[in-house]
């Protein structure tokens, strides 16, 4: 470049004495104001500034306090962030597996911090000379559809876990599937079914089970299909192929892990007190402080010691039925004559009180005073959709019922289903 400059120069000391007037003459030499080289090495530039993150995962015990320390933070700079009243709500809680990061410029100067609230949401607090900015960041899971097929050959658990399903989904299907399904007297083996659910990912790792979009159940000639659907109004709830609501005002059963001991019987003969006497209802075998769930809305009009009962629980459901659950160990937090309580809502646990040989629930259904079996009583069922909305279901119904009969005959025809 400096060879260039020179030879410039000497350019114009040439042509000035070239020139140069003779007496008398004059002659005006234009220079430019700024000469403009062109190399092909570029200019120098001003070096990046270098950063560092440091990622802190919270510990049981830990305070933010130790968060900012064990990141080189100090706490100065954490009062200063909480003097601010939209960060300080933020970070009023923190908890063990909750990520922060801190992101220094040169060094050891604090660029920002951002903290998880969830796996798929954080927020960053940006940190500058004219104060804070806080900014949250949400992303979407990759959401994948999954198909499974199982048949029975001793549980329904087992099959669920033999096709890949987690205990929450197998769970999820004895409760969806058990408004129809009595899963402790209509299981055989041999008896089959097919799952469509979704499974959420995030950055290629797996984060969670997604719902059940659509599941069909074959049992002793009789098949069960339930379907996910979202209406107009956003609500979303389980449907049968012809629009009605899965969903009963009753479950079948008051738990989720029990056999049948003793069912409904009015000639039973009582194992305590040796007579013949009529069992109105259907006694549950299952462990001590086993959860038991209210069958059904209700409200409760008693709680607590009921004689041969022990400790019991009676709901009244509208006005013409009543539940009532015996021989618990405990009641639930919130068991209390006068208060409500939703289908599923926990009221006690499994015990041995009362007139009992060992620790069982004893359930009984009444309607309009008359003690009913359990297992076979006729249940009410929720609304099904209205005409306007059925018309949009039969075309979802139809494509979602098509994914389960290809899937069907797969299975079948591989020899599995048989």
């Amino acid at each position: 470049m400096w060879h260039t400059i020179c030879l410039a120069l000497l350019t114009y000391v040439i042509l000035a004495v070239a020139l140069w007037p003779s007496p008398g003459q004059s002659v005006v030499v234009e220079i430019p104001a700024r000469l403009e080289f062109k190399s092909s090495e570029p200019l120098p530039s001003a070096k990046n500034e270098s950063t560092r993150e440091v990622t802190i995962e919270v510990q049981p015990g830990d305070s933010l306090s130790n968060v900012f320390e064990r990141a080189g933070a100090g706490v100065s700079i954490l009062y200063q962030l909480l003097a601010d009243e939209s960060i300080n709500t933020l970070l009023e809680q923190i908890f063990p597996g909750q990520t922060f990061k801190f992101t220094y410029q040169s060094e050891n100067t604090l660029n920002n911090v951002t903290f998880s609230q969830s796996d798929l949401s954080r927020y960053r607090i940006d940190i500058n000379e004219e104060g804070f900015g806080i900014e949250s960041i949400v992303e979407d899971p990759e959401v994948y559809t999954r198909f499974t097929q199982a048949t029975i050959d001793s549980s329904f658990y087992l099959a669920g876990t033999n096709a890949g399903l987690s205990d929450g989904l197998i769970m999820e299907l004895a409760t969806l599937l058990g408004w129809d399904i009595d899963f402790a007297k209509d299981i055989r083996a041999g008896d089959r079914f097919s799952v469509i659910y979704e499974e959420h990912y995030l950055n290629g790792k797996k984060l969670r089970d997604g719902p059940i979009l659509a599941v069909r159940f074959h049992t002793q000639g009789r098949e069960v299909t339930a379907l996910r659907y979202t209406d107009a109004s956003g609500n979303t709830e389980y449907y049968s192929p012809g629009g009605s609501s899965v969903q009963k005002a009753f479950l079948r059963n008051p738990m989720n892990v029990f056999r049948v001991s003793s069912r409904f019987d009015p000639n039973r003969r009582h194992p305590v007190l040796n007579t013949i006497r009529a069992h109105k209802g259907t006694d549950y075998a299952a462990p001590r402080g086993t959860p038991i769930k209210a069958t059904g809305e209700g409200k409760i009009i008693h709680a607590g010691r009921n004689g041969g009962y022990g400790i019991a629980v009676i709901l009244q459901h509208g006005s013409g039925i009543r539940t009532l659950y015996a021989h618990m160990s405990s009641l639930a937090e919130g068991s209390r004559s006068g208060n409500r309580v939703k289908q599923g809502q926990i009221i006690g646990y499994v015990g041995a009180t009362g007139m009992v040989t060992g620790p069982h629930l004893h359930y009984e259904f009444q309607v309009n005073g008359v003690h009913q079996n359990p297992q076979t009583v006729e249940l009410p069922t929720a609304n099904p959709l209205n005409e306007d909305e059925l018309r949009s279901f039969e075309i979802f119904a139809a494509n979602l019922n098509g994914q389960l009969d290809a899937f069907d005959m797969d299975y079948v025809a591989s020899g599995y289903g048989k």
